[in-house]
C-alpha cells in the first residue's frame, strides 16, 4: 500500500492522521497540561514519518500544542497541520469568517493554514454557503492553502462542489460499523476528485481485544466522550451480543496476520478506494502505538479475509441517515445522545410576518420576491403553499450545471421555508417539478426521492421552459402542518 497520497496540487499526506480531539478530553474538568512538553510528545510520530495531525478549534489547546511542536521542530517544513472551523448556527458574513480564520493562525503561529475544514449544522440556512464563498476568498488572498469539509453528507458536498468551492476532503465517520460513506457519498467522489478522511475508524477504543468477551459496559461507567459517543453507535448498528460477534471474526483475522483488531478495522477502512487517510487519536504523553500504526499499513486481506468480515457487517444493521447526520438529527449519536453540549438552539432560517390572525408568510429575500410581488411560503392555519422555487441564493444560481445538486438545494430552500412556519419536510403533501430539459428529468427525479424518500408526497414532473438563465429545476410544494 501506498504510504502517502496526493490530496492536492499542493499538499501530499500520510494514510494515518494523528487526531488530537483527545487533548480536550485531557483537559476537561479545568485540568492543565504543560503545552511545550506535550508539544514534544509529537515529536516522535513525526520521526516515525506521521507528520500531519488533525485537530479542530474546539479540541481544547490542540491547535497551541501542534503549533508549538510544527515551529520548534528542525523539519517543519513537512509537518501539516489540518484543523477546523465550527461556527454556531446563524447568518454568517465575511468579517466572522476572517476573525476565525486569524484566530487559528494566531493560535497556530501559522502564515497559512494548510487546510481548514468546515462544520455546517443546518443545511437549510444557506449561511453554510455563504461561509465557503468567504474561505474560497481567503484562500485567493493566500491565508488558507486548501479548503476541507468535515460532516458533510453527499447532496451538499455535492452543491458546494458544483457552486465551484475547491474543496478537497471531507472528514466523515467511517468503520466498519459505519458504511455510510459507501452510499452516496462514492459517486460525489469520484465525480469531483474529492478525498475522505475516515474517522471514528476505532470507535472510541472499542474495537479492540480488550472489549472480546466483556459485559456491555453502563453509559455512566465510559470514561471518555468518544467511549460515550461510539457505545451509541454499537447500540444503533444492532447491539453488544452482535458487536461481539464481530470482535471475535476480527480477532481471528489479527491473530492471523499477527496483529490487532485495532490495525485490521483501520486497515479495513482503507479499502475503501475514496479513503484518503484513517484518523487515529493520540493522548500525547500517555499513549502512543507508533509501532502498530506503521504495521498498519503493511496488513493485507485476501478472499477469504473479505468474505469472512463481510459476512460479520452483513449482519448489522445499518447507521441512520447520511454522513454527518448523527449531529444534525435524531437519533443523536454523540457523547451526550443529543446536541446539548454542542449547541442550545437553532434560529429561524427566515423571520415571519404576521398579516393577520391565520395568516404568516416568509421571503427568501431573493430579488425576484420584491420584483413579483411574492413571498416564499405562505401559512393559513394548518396548511403551507410553498412558491416555485429555484437554486437561486441571493444574486447566484447555486450548483452550476449539476441538476442534482441544483434540486437538492431547492430543496433544502423549500424546508427552510416550511420549518421557519412551523413545519418540516415529512408535513409536505404534494410537489411540482419543472425541468428546464426533459433529459435532466431523471437526476431531478433521484435528487427529490433521496429528499422525500418515507414521506412519498403526490408529486407532478414536467418539463418547462423556465424564467433565468441557468437554472435547470423549479419546484413548489404544499404542507399541512399535523
Amino acid at each position: 500500500m501506498k504510504k502517502e497520497v496526493k490530496l492536492s496540487s499542493s499538499l501530499s499526506i500520510p494514510r494515518i492522521l494523528i487526531g488530537l480531539w483527545q487533548i480536550a478530553d485531557m483537559e476537561r474538568d479545568e485540568q492543565k497540561l504543560d503545552l511545550p512538553q506535550t508539544a514534544s510528545y509529537m515529536d516522535d510520530y513525526i520521526a516515525a514519518g506521521f507528520s500531519t495531525f488533525d485537530m479542530a478549534d474546539h479540541y481544547g489547546s490542540s491547535e497551541i500544542i501542534a503549533g508549538l511542536c510544527k515551529n520548534n521542530h528542525p523539519t517543519h517544513e513537512g509537518i501539516h497541520l489540518f484543523t477546523k472551523w465550527v461556527p454556531k448556527p446563524g447568518k454568517i458574513d465575511k468579517k466572522q469568517v476572517r476573525d476565525a480564520i486569524e484566530k487559528a493562525l494566531n493560535r497556530m503561529q501559522q502564515k497559512q493554514l494548510d487546510l481548514i475544514q468546515f462544520h455546517a449544522w443546518l443545511y437549510a440556512d444557506p449561511s453554510w454557503l455563504d461561509a465557503l464563498f468567504f474561505l474560497k476568498e481567503l484562500k485567493e488572498e493566500g491565508l488558507i492553502k486548501n479548503i476541507g469539509v468535515t460532516n458533510f453528507d453527499a447532496h451538499h458536498l455535492r452543491i458546494a462542489l458544483a457552486s465551484g468551492i475547491p474543496i478537497v476532503s471531507n472528514q466523515i465517520s467511517h468503520s466498519v460499523v459505519d458504511r455510510r460513506a459507501l452510499g452516496a457519498m462514492r459517486e460525489v467522489c469520484d465525480l469531483y476528485n474529492v478525498k475522505i478522511f475516515a474517522y471514528g475508524t476505532l470507535l472510541g477504543g472499542f474495537l479492540s481485544d480488550r472489549w472480546i468477551g466483556v459485559e456491555e459496559p453502563k453509559l455512566e461507567a465510559l470514561k471518555t466522550w468518544s467511549q460515550m459517543k461510539y457505545v451509541r453507535f454499537i447500540q444503533a448498528a444492532g447491539g453488544w451480543s452482535l458487536f461481539q460477534e464481530l470482535l471475535s471474526t476480527m480477532d481471528f483475522i489479527a491473530q492471523k496476520k499477527n496483529t490487532t483488531i485495532s490495525n485490521i478495522a483501520s486497515r479495513y477502512v482503507l479499502e475503501n478506494q475514496h479513503i484518503a487517510s484513517v484518523i487515529i487519536g493520540a493522548r500525547l504523553g500517555e499513549s502512543s502505538h507508533i509501532d502498530a500504526h506503521k504495521e498498519l499499513l503493511n496488513i493485507t486481506f485476501d478472499s477469504e479475509d473479505v468474505k469472512m468480515l463481510e459476512a460479520v457487517i452483513g449482519k448489522l444493521n445499518p447507521i441512520p441517515g447520511n454522513c454527518g447526520d448523527e449531529y444534525r438529527q435524531p437519533p443523536f449519536l454523540t457523547a451526550s445522545g443529543d446536541l446539548s453540549h454542542h449547541l442550545e438552539t437553532f434560529p429561524s432560517v427566515y423571520p415571519i410576518v404576521k398579516q393577520s390572525e391565520n395568516r404568516t408568510q416568509v421571503y427568501s429575500g431573493t430579488v425576484w420576491e420584491s420584483f413579483a410581488g411574492y413571498s416564499r411560503a405562505v401559512k393559513i392555519n394548518d396548511r403551507i403553499s410553498v412558491s416555485g422555487t429555484t437554486a437561486t441564493h441571493q444574486n447566484e444560481c447555486i450548483g452550476g450545471n449539476d441538476a442534482a445538486a441544483q434540486t437538492h438545494f431547492v430543496i433544502d430552500k423549500i424546508e427552510a421555508a416550511i420549518t421557519s412556519l412551523g413545519g418540516s419536510l415529512k408535513d409536505i403533501v404534494r410537489t411540482r417539478i419543472y425541468v428546464n430539459d426533459i433529459n435532466d428529468w431523471e437526476v431531478v427525479a433521484q435528487a427529490h426521492g433521496q429528499r422525500f424518500k418515507g414521506i412519498d408526497p403526490v408529486n407532478t414532473l414536467v418539463e418547462a421552459k423556465l424564467v433565468g438563465r441557468g437554472y435547470k429545476v423549479e419546484i413548489e410544494a404544499e404542507a399541512v402542518v399535523t
